[in-house]
């Protein structure tokens, strides 16, 4: 397989006639759109700060290529078989379609229609580029286009009977940006109900009832067919496609969307549901952008930066809590305890991941322990992290490359108390965590040594003399690595929360 695939971007929902006619006018649907804002500390005051775009750090920071000649389209259909690069990207214009300004009789927006498109589109880039598969993203109700391709479309059969070859075999990675894989569902009436109506049309807001997505997520299933018991929207089928190749990015500001904002209202985006916007077990990481607009997901650099990642890291790293034992609770007091996780990267000005209870979606602790277990001691999940080659970490370093990348991972901990079936106060200490520490973490390879082998070293900042940035690693001595993972103890300050053998495990796999 080649080392760059296509790309292949599916916007979102682009609302009635008039949205439309406003979309098909941007030659790439939003995906060249960059940014200029951005909010300190997450959800402080604004700050400028320029993001180019995704496809243009594409273009700079992977050496895709675009190809355009008029029409994207036509220009695939009129070059030879393998003769187009595969390392191009390609925007799938689903909406011209549905547009009244090309002169031609517009079709009304049809969800399986836009994905049987979609399908001849990725065949017809693998038959030009000779890629043997795509990559697809991705916003908003474009993942429901290509989930209604893979799941359905792609395992049915064409207009004269012939087989068609199964999505997982022409798509290698799906990333989603504030996909609505759950639905959405309106919780406002008046006003606000009539804007929906407005900005999804009578029957466009269907698109994103869960009932009606069994209609076409599901082969040979018709659209308002009554889903079976236990259907859920965001589970993938096995064969349909592997999970563990979907990366869903979570916003989590519901202030910076406009009005729909006030219809969802937070645990969102401003548009989608936290717990609506990822498909089960697939990755995910949550940052503290907006639906779409100044402050959205796709023309944000945490997007970007998780999105190279998930396509391009050699290295897997998934990062779990073992042997969790919270403290017992009191008497008649109900405690509920969640941590705050938070990832950065060293020389990136963004955080990757933020999971915080002032965002509505902290790592509820006691939920995880509740949860079905192989064993009593089985893990709880932090968040997952696919390493980039230092080769390729920062291209503006031409002379001395880094032997190591350096992360942080910062866990708080605290606890709440419900007694009578509300939160009792008196003991609370508002903004102080019962702990926090952060855990810096630099991967790479030793000084001087010609063997490129993976080596990790890490501790904790409670332990670090001085300005960690001085120590380069962070540590004398490299983790043991046993069994392609890694471990390390809390700190002796965790320990009466996250329990005595409480430790971080680091699990490494190289990716297919």
């Amino acid at each position: 397989m080649p080392e760059k695939l296509p790309i292949v971007y599916v916007r979102g929902y682009a609302g009635g006639t008039r949205g439309i006619d406003k979309q098909v006018d941007d030659p790439f649907y939003g995906f060249n759109d960059g940014s200029t804002h951005v909010r300190v500390n997450g959800d402080g005051d604004p700050r400028f700060y320029q993001f180019e775009s995704p496809m243009l750090r594409l273009l700079t920071d992977e050496d895709y290529e675009l190809f355009v000649h008029g029409d994207q389209g036509a220009y695939l259909k009129a070059r030879e078989d393998e003769s187009v690069a595969p390392n191009s990207i390609w925007v799938y214009r689903f909406y011209d379609a549905s547009a009244t300004t090309f002169g031609k009789e517009p079709v009304d927006f049809n969800i399986e229609r836009a994905a049987t498109g979609l399908y001849h589109f990725v065949q017809l880039v693998r038959k030009k580029t000779g890629a043997p598969k795509v990559y697809l993203l991705a916003h908003s109700m474009g993942g429901l286009v290509c989930r209604c391709m893979l799941q359905k479309i792609s395992l049915e059969k064409d207009k004269n009977g012939n087989d068609r070859v199964p999505g997982k075999e022409i798509v290698d990675r799906l990333f989603t940006f504030a996909t609505p894989h759950g639905g959405i569902s309106f919780q406002a009436g008046s006003g606000l109900i009539d804007w929906a109506m407005e900005t999804f049309g009578p029957n466009g807001a269907d698109i994103f009832s869960p009932s009606k997505m069994y209609g076409y997520l599901t082969p040979q299933a018709k659209w308002g067919d009554k889903p079976p018991d236990g259907w859920r929207p965001h589970e993938i089928p096995k064969k349909a496609f592997d999970v563990k190749r979907i990366f869903c990015l979570i916003g989590t500001d519901s202030k910076d969307y406009g009005v729909a904002s006030k219809i969802v209202g937070p645990k969102s985006d401003g548009l989608v549901m936290i717990n609506n916007a990822y498909v089960r077990n697939a990755h995910r990481a949550f940052v503290h952008r907006s639906h779409s607009g100044r402050y959205g997901v796709v023309n944000s650099e945490e997007a970007y930066q998780n999105l190279r990642r998930f396509l391009f890291g050699r290295l897997e790293v998934r990062v779990e809590l073992c042997n969790l034992d919270l403290p017992r609770s009191k008497p008649d007091v109900k405690q509920v305890w969640q941590a705050d996780v938070r990832l950065s990267v060293r020389g990136l000005p963004i955080v990757m991941h933020e999971q915080l209870a002032s965002h509505y979606c902290p790592v509820q602790l006691n939920q995880e322990l509740e949860q079905p277990r192989d064993t009593p001691d089985a893990p709880v999940p932090l968040t997952t992290v696919f390493l980039l080659d230092r080769k390729r970490f920062d291209r503006d370093i031409r002379d001395e490359l880094p032997r190591r990348c350096r992360y942080s991972l910062q866990l708080r901990a605290f606890r709440l108390e419900e007694k009578r079936g509300f939160f009792f106060w008196q003991d609370h200490l508002e903004q102080t965590a019962d702990w926090d520490d952060t855990l810096i973490v630099d991967v790479g390879q030793v000084d001087d040594d010609p063997d490129d082998a993976f080596r990790a070293w890490a501790a904790w900042n409670s332990k670090t003399p001085g300005a960690n940035a001085d120590l380069d690693p962070i540590t004398d001595q490299p983790l043991a690595m046993q069994q392609n993972a890694l471990t390390l103890d809390v700190p002796d300050t965790a320990k009466p929360i996250l329990g005595k053998r409480a430790c971080l495990r680091f699990s490494v796999n190289e990716r297919g």
